[in-house]
């Protein structure tokens, strides 16, 4: 925060919410590299404007950097193969399709070298429908159907990676029925603490993902589940065991925990093969890896965690004298999330007073003592044309997110704003705290960055709410990747007439 800003905070926005030195400019850690202002201050990607886009696309809409993608999937490949050259040969990167899937997207994949991870029947159709080998794909999930393992198995998938030793059970059972070999990863939980929302941190014990790897947890003494695991698997002939997965969580920044996880996996890898005589080829470290939401998230290049992760894999394996497993990874959020933007039309306006404590805030103005009377503070409401059915990642895990005046540049004065959604439900807030121009007024465009991931992915129909369609934008053009919703498509699934 500037000097001259600093009349202008709001006591009642968060700590960590600076007032910018410049509401216009935008800050490149949050968007894709072709978003920029126009020469008439409008959002352009690629050069195409958000005035463009609207005219053509309506609002709500998510626009993707096509080319941003492709760089960001690329930057992950062309990392960790770099890294990991003298330790296993390079890198198997699985982009985590539950983040944002369609059909052009997996093309995307396919061209850029990645391979594709899945969580249901309903991914490996859209994988199916764009045509990628079934070899270079995963299947996740820890409640597999008999249809969706058999899906797999159809599509004679890399991996299909078991949650527990009910699966595995399962899908032994499917593959010697049908004469074959499944090829099988166990998702392990390594206990590892990662720094986020705790909906979204998946190595603690006590939540549904993986087999514990603590040595009480199952009836038979000193013995972990996942080590029950590895000793079931071998004793299945339809079973091939390419190795152990584990995913620590999601957003997060410190590479403490993936250095961990890491090194608790290898060091089990060692123990089963010492134990059991058995060589599991394969290690996967998951993804989790954090974006820039707000200008206070530091996300960190793909080389830099590349290298950190090479490091501790190299140690690991020179001290247990074991050969390094083929290590494999799965990115989404950090590929897809800032190549992707949503633009709203801003709608009604009103300003609220709010109680702030004046022990806090230090202003004791418009109180009649000095008593530690609360004081009142001015909060903008700016409802725009979507909300929780296109993002409900803020009321499910309080995510914050940022905000921009699109449509237009403003010298306006800047106001502590709250950008909400058009849903019956106080909670339905896009933004919870953003400094916008004292002028956004209704039928401006709002930009919120960083909706790649996780956004259009939970969509719903809440209220009858169409949801969005999704651009992508390359070389000055736009193309529907998904098309939005129609009021007819959601009467079409009403039987009742």
């Amino acid at each position: 925060m500037s000097v001259q800003d600093a009349d202008t905070a709001s006591p009642l926005a968060p700590g960590w919410l600076a007032v910018p030195d410049d509401l216009n400019a935008l800050h490149e850690p949050m968007w894709a590299q072709g978003v920029q202002r126009d020469i008439d201050g409008v959002l352009a990607v690629n050069g195409l404007t958000v005035s463009a886009l609207k005219e053509q696309f309506g609002t709500p809409l998510f626009v993707m950097d096509e080319a941003d993608f492709r760089a960001r999937a690329r930057s992950f490949k062309d990392a960790f193969d770099a890294a990991f050259a003298d330790i296993c040969g390079g890198v198997d990167v699985y982009y985590a399709g539950k983040s944002f899937l369609c059909t052009a997207v997996v093309k995307w994949v396919k061209e850029e070298g990645l391979r594709l991870d899945t969580a249901s029947g309903g991914e490996l159709a859209v994988a199916a429908r764009a045509g990628i080998d079934g070899s270079r794909v995963a299947l996740h999930g820890n409640n597999k159907s008999d249809a969706e393992i058999n899906r797999a198995l159809d599509m004679e998938l890399g991996r299909i990676v078991v949650d527990s030793l009910d699966e595995l059970e399962r899908v032994a059972k499917i593959a010697s029925g049908r004469g074959e070999k499944a090829k099988v990863m166990l998702r392990l939980t390594p206990g590892v603490h990662a720094h986020t929302h705790e909906f979204i941190a998946t190595a603690h014990e006590d939540q549904k993902f993986g087999l514990s790897m603590a040595g009480d947890s199952t009836d038979q003494a000193g013995l972990s589940a996942a080590e029950e695991a590895v000793a079931a698997a071998t004793s299945h002939s339809s079973i091939e065991l390419l190795g152990v997965h584990c995913h620590i969580g999601s957003q997060i920044f410190e590479p403490d925990g993936f250095a961990l996880a890491a090194e608790k996996l290898l060091r089990f890898l060692a123990a089963m093969q010492e134990k059991y005589s058995i060589v599991m080829p394969e290690l996967d470290l998951g993804g989790g890896y954090g974006i820039a939401y707000t200008p206070v998230d530091t996300p960190r290049p793909a080389a830099e965690i590349a290298q950190a992760m090479a490091a501790v894999v190299r140690s690991t394996c020179a001290e247990l004298g074991i050969t390094a497993p083929r290590i494999s990874i799965e990115p989404g959020r950090a590929i897809v999330g800032s190549t992707t933007f949503t633009l709203y039309e801003v709608g009604t306006l009103k300003t609220v007073r709010v109680d702030a404590p004046a022990a806090e805030t230090g202003d004791t103005a418009g109180t009649p003592d000095q008593g530690g009377k609360n004081v009142t503070h001015p909060r903008r409401y700016v409802s725009v044309d979507g909300g929780m059915s296109d993002n409900a990642r803020p009321v499910l895990y309080d995510a914050d997110y940022s905000a921009i005046l699109a449509s237009r540049t403003s010298a306006a004065a800047p106001q502590l704003s709250r950008v909400v959604g058009k849903h019956c439900e106080s909670g339905d807030i896009v933004v919870r705290d953003v400094y916008l121009p004292e002028d956004v007024a209704a039928g401006d465009l709002l930009a919120v960055p960083g909706t790649g991931a996780y956004c259009w992915a939970l969509s719903s129909n809440y209220n009858y709410l169409a949801r969005p369609g999704i651009v992508a934008v390359r070389d000055g053009s736009a193309r529907l990747i998904v098309r939005g919703e129609t009021e007819e498509d959601l009467l079409n699934r009403d039987m009742g007439v």
